[in-house]
């Protein structure tokens, strides 16, 4: 009797086993990859680029957030329109199972002040080094530099690579290209006419978690342009009239071109669709979220002697710089001077926005593949045995964790897919 410790047999064994291609080395990818090499299944990562994961390295760059640890409803929400397709996903793998599964890789994680859940050391490097090892281990086979070109007459897939064109069959395919966001790490959305043109639907790629073009005066662009707004509030009415405003509190940054930032990436969905929909949207600022209005009318209202009016800001208000700036740039110059006209522009600065920044200046985008033309296990219904996962589908969401969950629990449910459709 031959043994199955027996080299020989494990490779026969091996060969027997379906082999599956991953396409983009995301971690939407190598979640699926996950998920088919521990059944088994022989995987095979394609991507484009020297080395996997470059997005995602970036992204922690200044701190990996990797999920937030909000209530579930809440969590749900920051989905938006999509909320109803991506909430199956999160509940077999959500923020809880996430942090878990990075527990297993060796890396603690902690929750900061704002929620947000971070490895200990703030680094992705060092968890993307661990997953990687761990996937070598169960036999994840990785081919870098290889650009997907769709497929050949015979449905082979084919590749650009070093050594010139090249196709490969599989027994399955989980396409994880992500969206059209930071081309130069790999998201150039090219594979949207490779998909269209076999009949997939695919909504337009639009920039999410952008930031947002303002006419700036020559003066003020030159002089605050890169400065931070510390403590600000935005304010956002729903056109009716019949609502009080949203209002979010945070940062954000005053650019050459406009605003971008933490604050400004929160709402820019809604923003984007207000410009796509109005041609422009204007946000009203508070720049003293902290104090009631009377007390700035107040404070305004009293007596400034000789002092110039920036003076007196700062002296009653604690207001100056930026904030000082962005009052002169947007207020004309007899309304500054008018005492309640300036405590009302003080606590709701009308900012018009022009426009989103391009879509690969964008941390994200939305728009992608159609849920409809998904079936629930996230194969495409015009190519059976082609999976789709990740950004490259049509959802959005806000920073915070939040895109990287879903694009991980879209990978896991894409393996988990192609296991239950292999024979």
């Amino acid at each position: 009797m031959t043994s199955l410790n027996n080299p020989e047999m494990q490779t026969a064994v091996k060969n027997l086993a379906p082999n599956v291609a991953v396409i983009g080395g995301g971690p939407a990818g190598l979640m699926a990859a996950e998920v088919l090499a521990a059944a088994g299944v022989q995987v095979d990562v394609y991507d484009a680029m020297p080395s996997v994961g470059r997005k995602f390295l970036l992204a922690g760059k200044g701190g990996m957030n990797l999920t937030h640890s909000e209530p579930y409803e809440a969590f749900l929400s920051r989905y938006g329109a999509r909320r109803e397709e991506i909430a199956p996903l999160l509940d077999q793998f959500g923020p809880d199972a996430l942090r878990a599964w990075v527990q297993a890789l060796g890396i603690d994680t902690f929750v900061g002040s704002s929620g947000r859940i971070f490895p200990t050391d703030m680094k992705a490097a060092p968890l993307l080094r661990a997953w990687l090892h761990r996937l070598r281990q169960a036999g994840v086979r990785f081919h870098m530099r290889h650009r997907w070109l769709g497929w050949d007459e015979a449905d082979a897939m084919r590749f650009e690579t070093p050594q010139g064109a090249r196709t490969k069959s599989a027994d399955a395919v989980v396409l994880a290209l992500g969206g059209g966001s930071w081309a130069r790490l790999g998201s150039d959305a090219k594979w949207v006419p490779l998909l269209t043109q076999r009949t997939v639907p695919v909504a337009p790629l639009q920039p999410s978690n952008c930031g947002f073009d303002v006419s700036w005066s020559e003066y003020f662009r030159g002089r605050f342009a890169g400065q931070h707004l510390k403590s600000v509030a935005i304010l956002l009415d729903d056109g009716s009239g019949d609502q009080p405003p949203t209002r979010k509190q945070g940062e954000f940054v005053i650019t050459a071109n406009g605003v971008e930032g933490s604050l400004i990436y929160a709402l820019s969905a809604g923003l984007r669709d207000r410009i796509v929909a109005d041609g422009s949207t204007v946000i009203k600022l508070d720049l003293l979220p902290d104090w009631p209005l009377q007390r700035v009318i107040d404070e305004v209202a009293r007596p400034r002697g000789a002092r110039s009016w920036s003076s007196h800001l700062q002296s009653r208000l604690g207001l100056k710089g930026v904030k000082t700036g962005l009052l002169r740039e947007l207020v004309s110059a007899a309304d500054f001077i008018e005492p309640l006209f300036l405590a009302h522009a003080i606590k709701a600065l009308p900012l018009t926005l022009l426009a989103p920044r391009p879509i690969d200046e964008a941390i994200s985008s939305a728009g992608g593949v159609a849920f409809d033309g998904l079936d629930q296990q996230l194969m495409l219904k015009a190519l059976p045995g082609v999976f789709c996962a990740g950004e490259m589908l049509d959802w959005e969401a806000p920073t915070g964790g939040y895109l990287l969950t879903a694009c991980l629990a879209c990978g896991r449910a894409a393996g988990h897919g192609v296991l239950n459709w292999l024979p």
